[in-house]
């Protein structure tokens, strides 16, 4: 059972760009609040990892977002933005398997746009959650918070493991989206980054045989052998095949309603 879940976009690693974006955020702030969990695990996992420097502009967005945040933005040095396209991305979650509580940490990305990602989706909560939340963060980076419980099983996830099946969820409209964005809306976010990985834009028909002819294609182009940069064969050729993953699972319910 799904309690929490963030998914923040971010560049890839390497990359000489700088951008963040929110995606997905479900965050309950009531009782336990897992929501307000997750967003202190993924700040306190990566705030090590961020310089000096960067601690009192981060204090100082974490104070902005009381109010909200007004998007786009720079912070950190990172551009801080709405739209997704062509974004890698990391998905944390608690989730509640038997009696047992896992929090997932996604790893694989930068820790900047974690964090960042965490205080994004704190200033999107409703005011009264948003509170919640930062007071976690805050606490977080003053060096007060008391953790996650002692039973709750942590797991780190990078590109060396295996991450669980995406859990995908409708899409929002967000004010100030450029004109193409307005295709995407109602495409759940795990299957418009498939569509992308693939090539597929918005409003294009999720068929079996074109997505397999676009896979076989790009992991052609992607090998070493046909020029692709060996360093990065490994984790696009993953990317691939968990996209087409996703969009043949999407063929497959269309020819089934269509049945």
């Amino acid at each position: 059972m799904l309690l929490a879940e963030l998914i923040v976009r971010h560049t890839r690693r390497h990359m000489p760009t700088r951008r963040v974006a929110l995606d997905r955020a479900y965050l309950p702030t009531a009782g336990p609040a897992p929501g307000a969990a997750l967003l202190g695990a993924v700040v306190a996992s990566r705030l090590g990892e961020l310089d000096e420097e960067q601690h009192e502009p981060l204090a100082r967005i974490v104070h902005d977002a009381r109010h909200g945040l007004a998007i786009p933005r720079i912070a950190l040095r990172h551009r801080l933005q709405h739209d997704t396209h062509g974004l890698d991305r990391s998905r944390h979650r608690v989730l509640l398997g038997g009696l047992t509580v896992v929090v997932e940490l996604d790893a694989h990305g930068a820790a900047v746009p974690q964090v960042l990602g965490a205080v994004l989706a704190a200033a999107s909560l409703p005011p009264s959650g948003r509170g919640v939340a930062l007071r976690t963060i805050r606490e977080v980076l003053a060096g007060r918070w008391r953790g996650l419980a002692p039973d709750v099983v942590v797991r780190v996830l990078d590109a060396g493991e295996a991450v669980a099946p995406p859990l995908a969820a409708p899409g929002t409209r967000r004010p100030g989206r450029p004109p193409a964005e307005d295709l995407w809306v109602g495409v759940p976010g795990d299957q418009r980054w498939a569509m992308e990985v693939l090539g597929l834009r918005a409003g294009a028909r999720i068929v079996r045989d074109d997505v397999n002819r676009r896979f076989r294609r790009l992991l052609r182009d992607a090998h070493p052998d046909s020029g692709g940069v060996a360093a990065r064969a490994a984790a696009r050729i993953a990317e691939l095949t968990e996209a087409r993953a996703i969009l043949l699972g999407v063929a497959s319910e269309g020819a089934a309603a269509e049945g």
